[in-house]
């Protein structure tokens, strides 16, 4: 149980990292404030000398004031949300070069010069052949996928899977896809999305979270094409899906200010989850046992009245422009 946090602070040529076993949830509203705020967080919490395993980090934050350079991930609730937080970085931030980690820990360790494979042992990237595919029947799906047919027309489906299972899946993949009934227009803009393209070769694809391995390219049966990584951009496979089949455009104001209504609010008493969990009963000769890392809550972020000012400046001025669209 938790949500599991790593940071890493670099200052002076010497990096440090540090955890929180209940911080993954909160990385965006500590990041919020500015370069400043943020490091008096991180170092507020636990220092350790080991990575987190990808499995178990949940969000992540790299400050380096050296260079300047923001990594971070964290799982957003929605499209909106990740664009919402991105933005406010972009205006809290100013001077730094702001990146989503889609590497996960791999871009942290890439960063600091210890190349990606650190915290993963080989075969770490776990392929499968698929016997079916997961289309879905919802209209707000995982990811979109969409192929270019041999007439050149593009048709896409929503999926259940997330954006790089479709990699890990391989070129076999496509059949099944092609064979796939259509299904519901889209009412939300999904986590990512997927685009093959048979006769050039190439794979395109792009997230709002992390896709671990997409920096291992080729990936196993991918090893005569091409992959296309878009980051976080959508638009491009947006100008290919049919016009019955468009991409939503969902408003970033609501977003926006969800951000701005949980600036200073304090974590959740951590304490009173684990009281619960543990009274829960269990399979007989069975007992609850506390992993000691959470008893220890996290120590948020604690701006200054001018840091808090400027966050809620930075978020009124993207909410009116929001709005203005």
């Amino acid at each position: 149980m938790g949500a599991r946090a790593q940071y890493v602070v670099v200052e002076n040529g010497v990096w440090q990292r540090y955890y929180s076993h209940w911080g993954a949830n909160r990385v965006v509203g500590d990041l919020m404030p500015g370069p400043a705020a943020a490091t008096r967080c991180f170092r507020a919490n636990e220092e350790i000398d080991e990575w987190l395993a990808d499995l178990w980090c949940e969000g992540a934050a790299l400050v380096d004031h050296d260079r300047r350079v923001l990594l971070w991930f964290a799982f957003a609730d929605s499209w909106a949300d990740h664009l919402a937080a991105r933005a406010v970085l972009a205006r809290t931030w100013p001077g730094w070069d702001v990146r989503f980690a889609h590497d996960g820990l791999g871009d942290f360790i890439h960063h600091l010069g210890l190349g990606r494979d650190l915290t993963r042992s080989p075969g770490w990237f776990e392929t499968f052949d698929p016997s079916g595919f997961a289309a879905t029947e919802d209209s707000e799906p995982w990811s979109v996928a969409s192929v270019r047919l041999p007439d050149g027309s593009v048709r896409a489906w929503g999926t259940d899977w997330e954006p790089v299972e479709h990699l890990a899946a391989g070129p076999g993949l496509i059949d099944l896809l092609v064979a796939s009934p259509a299904t519901p227009v889209l009412t939300d803009m999904p986590y990512g999305g997927v685009h093959f393209d048979p006769q050039a070769r190439t794979v395109s694809l792009w997230a709002v979270q992390t896709v671990a391995g997409v920096h291992e390219w080729p990936l196993h049966r991918w090893e005569d094409w091409t992959l296309d990584f878009r980051g976080d951009d959508h638009t491009w496979q947006g100008t290919l899906l049919s016009a019955d089949f468009p991409f939503p455009r969902p408003s970033l104001a609501a977003a926006l200010r969800q951000l701005g209504d949980g600036l200073g609010t304090p974590p959740p008493d951590t304490g009173a989850l684990l009281a619960r969990a543990t009274a829960a009963p269990g399979p007989a000769g069975t007992a609850a046992v506390v992993n000691p890392s959470a008893l220890v809550p996290h120590e948020p972020n604690d701006p200054t009245p001018a840091e808090l000012t400027a966050v809620r400046g930075a978020i009124a001025a993207l909410v009116a422009g929001a709005e203005g669209h």
